[in-house]
C-alpha cells in the first residue's frame, strides 16, 4: 500500500471515530426527561413525591400497574379502539405541573413518547422508567390489578 492511500486511510478513521462520539445514541433522552431505573423509580414510589403516569392500554392497566398510578394512554395501541379525546395530548391538564411525573408503559417505548409530549408541554421533572412495568414486574416489585381492586371491594 503506498503512503497516499495511507494517509486517506487514516484520515477515514479518525473520521469514522468523531461520528460514533458525537452522534445521538438510543439510549439518550430528550432535554428535560431523565431516565430512570426501576431500583430509582420504586424509591421515588415510596417517598410518594411522585405522580405515577401510565400511559399504556386500559386492557394492559387492568390486568397489572402500580399502586396508585393514574391511567392515561398515549396511543391506542394493541388492538385498542381508544378515541383521540381519550389520549394524552388531549387530557394533558390531569397531569400535574407542580410534580414529579414518573412515566411507564409496557417496556419503555411508548414512555418514551409521553414524556416527549409533556417536556413539550412544559412538564420539567419527567422521569422515564426504563424497561417499563416489565422490568418493574422483574425485580420482583408489587403490582395491582384492577380485578384485585374490585374483589377487595365487594
Amino acid at each position: 500500500m503506498n503512503k497516499q492511500k495511507l494517509v486517506y486511510l487514516a484520515f477515514f478513521f479518525v473520521f469514522l471515530i468523531v461520528i460514533l462520539n458525537f452522534a445521538p445514541r438510543a439510549e439518550d433522552s430528550p432535554a428535560g426527561i431523565k431516565n430512570v431505573t426501576v431500583e430509582e423509580a420504586k424509591k421515588m414510589v415510596e417517598r410518594g413525591d411522585v405522580f405515577v403516569l401510565d400511559v399504556r392500554t386500559p386492557s394492559e392497566f387492568n390486568s397489572s400497574h402500580i399502586e396508585g398510578a393514574t391511567l392515561i394512554p398515549v396511543t391506542s395501541a394493541s388492538g385498542s379502539n381508544l378515541s383521540p379525546d381519550s389520549l394524552l395530548e388531549a387530557r394533558i391538564n390531569e397531569v400535574p405541573k407542580n410534580k414529579k411525573i414518573l412515566v411507564y408503559c409496557r417496556s419503555g417505548h411508548r414512555s418514551t413518547s409521553a414524556s416527549t409530549i409533556l417536556v413539550n408541554s412544559g412538564y420539567s421533572q419527567v422521569y422515564n422508567m426504563e424497561g417499563g412495568i416489565n422490568a418493574w414486574i422483574g425485580a420482583g416489585y408489587p403490582v395491582v390489578s384492577s380485578e384485585d381492586q374490585e374483589a377487595d371491594s365487594l
